[in-house]
């Protein structure tokens, strides 16, 4: 069990929402780590969980009122707000984010957000219409970019109202590691003593200090859908899960994100620069549009071959038996960019989806198109990594190759983008 909590004071303030049931999971997964938890919960949270099951996880009062006179008397907000390492806020709903990117202090979870001298990491949860808001969108980055405040989700899957998209609550585990990774750095924030002193001690440029701030990153994502006729096409299985995985991850690192996107199912991560595309050639000259880039993370699983001649209209059964249909190859994207001396992006990744020999292919390939990393997986058809929601993944390099555990793809997304930068930092 990891001893990163242990004597850690987490200041846990649980929002409105069908998801604030998951704050009694967090309250137990950190105290078990040794954290010490005090608990803030909404008007709107005592809705979905009570006061007495957050006591009782936290050991500690839980704090309500912001006019409490027993409370106030001491000022409980402001010491509350400066007592804590770090503040967490999960589930933070759309109220509450607009409420911090405003200013706004009307109840005691928003007036204490307003007080801290700490750092503040938020988990959001809502409805995906209300994520996607440009209102919503504005105030994230109003906190992330401007503010420092640090963000840890939201997933995509299945809402309370019957959706499907970006909006879900991060698992708690999920949370408990970006606060131990929050925490890995200074909690503190120096406020220096006039507003009008130096901008940069101020807490609006922390969130500058990301890994991959000011590059750009360009991500392909998706399969390709090669035309046979105007209703046939030849395609794989991508789901594009990876693919927009990594290119959220990389946005959250602070990169500017194009996304050249084949055919998917899935929304894009709220602002990035979506590029969509159908076919392998539409692929590179999307890329190529959207160079100069410092990262290409080549994550598409583009078609090798098209048909010859495509059919202008519908092909028809008829006398003259089963039609057959000349191949030709596709362009190789990933080969082009990586041996364009001109505009080649300073890290070239990769991806290689075998299902068989996959360390010794994806060695091959990292040889045959002069990329700097390679990411290898199993797709064959027990693996269910195509259009699943978990990946295993090697690493394969000119320095030898390393395998990571199974993961989730977000999880997946998030250490290769912490590797991405590390690599792109090291040669820059």
């Amino acid at each position: 069990m990891s001893t990163t909590l242990v004597g850690k004071r987490i200041l846990l303030i649980i929002g409105g929402g069908i998801a604030a049931y998951k704050g009694l999971e967090l309250i137990r997964r950190l105290r078990e780590r040794g954290a010490d938890v005090r608990a803030i919960l909404t008007k709107a949270g005592e809705a979905f969980v009570t006061p007495l099951s957050v006591s009782a996880l936290t050991g500690d009062k839980v704090y309500t009122d912001l006019f409490s006179l027993t409370d106030e008397a001491e000022m409980g907000h402001i010491e509350m707000s400066r007592d804590a390492d770090l503040l967490v806020v999960a589930p933070a709903t759309a109220d509450l984010l607009a409420k911090m990117a405003q200013g706004l202090a009307n109840d005691l979870a928003s007036t204490t957000l307003l007080a801290t001298d700490k750092r503040v990491l938020v988990a959001p949860a809502m409805n995906v219409r209300m994520w996607l808001h440009p209102a919503t969108q504005r105030n994230i980055a109003q906190l992330r970019d401007e503010d420092g405040v640090l963000f840890v989700g939201p997933n995509d899957g299945e809402m309370a109202c019957g959706e499907y998209g970006p909006g879900r609550l991060a698992e708690p585990l999920e949370i408990v590691a970006a606060i131990e990774k929050a925490l890995a750095g200074p909690t503190f924030i120096p406020l220096p003593g006039s507003v009008r002193a130096d901008t940069r001690l101020l807490p609006a440029k922390i969130g500058k200090d990301l890994p991959l701030a000011g590059k750009h990153v360009l991500v392909t994502a998706g399969p390709t859908h090669e035309p046979i006729d105007p209703v046939r096409y030849i395609a794989n299985r991508s789901s594009g899960k990876q693919g927009y995985a990594i290119a959220a991850a990389a946005l959250a690192a602070g990169a500017r994100v194009t996304l050249v996107s084949g055919p998917v199912s899935l929304l894009p991560p709220p602002g990035v620069n979506l590029v969509p595309v159908e076919t392998a050639r539409e692929m590179l000259e999307a890329v190529r549009t959207a160079m100069p880039a410092d990262i290409g993370i080549f994550a598409a699983a583009v078609a090798d071959w098209r048909v010859a001649d495509a059919g202008a209209q519908k092909i028809k059964k008829g006398a003259e038996g089963t039609p057959s249909f000349s191949l030709v190859e596709n362009p190789d994207i990933l080969a082009t960019i990586a041996q364009d001396k001109a505009r080649r992006p300073s890290l070239v990744v990769g991806f290689a989806a075998e299902t068989e020999h996959v360390v010794e292919h994806a060695k091959a390939k990292l040889a045959r198109k002069g990329c700097d990393l390679i990411v290898a997986n199993d797709v064959s058809p027990e693996s269910g990594v195509m259009g699943g929601d978990r990946n295993r993944v090697h690493l394969v390099s000119a320095s030898g190759v390393e395998t990571w555990p199974d993961m989730d793809k977000d999880a997946v997304a998030r250490a290769l983008v912490a590797r991405f930068g590390e690599m792109a930092n090291a040669t820059a």
